[in-house]
């Protein structure tokens, strides 16, 4: 096992799961008094690592057909036209 890997992998997607919205509803459906905290806790965690290994498999079936320096290119041409789609509704949503 590759710790250096792990423990990137491990800290990219904490970070990006803090106050996301998949937190923020996990948070509400913990909220409720009449709800086990460990079914919510387990039904999170759960949809979290099969989103996780779509991921993993569609990564893997992408790796195929384009190469990884093609793929890391588009992945970040992807957010950065996401975060500026945000900054441009944002703007003039507020107007």
């Amino acid at each position: 096992m590759d710790w250096k890997i792990l423990i990137t992998v491990f800290t990219s997607v904490f970070i990006a799961e803090m106050a996301d919205k998949t937190q923020l509803v996990t948070l509400l459906f913990a909220a409720d008094k009449e709800v086990s905290k460990w079914t919510v806790f387990l039904g999170s965690a759960s949809a979290l690592v099969l989103a996780s290994a779509i991921g993993v498999v569609a990564g893997s079936m992408l790796s195929q057909v384009v190469n990884e320096k093609m793929l890391s290119i588009l992945a970040g041409t992807g957010f950065v036209m996401i975060g500026f789609w945000t900054l441009y509704h944002g703007i003039y949503q507020a107007r």
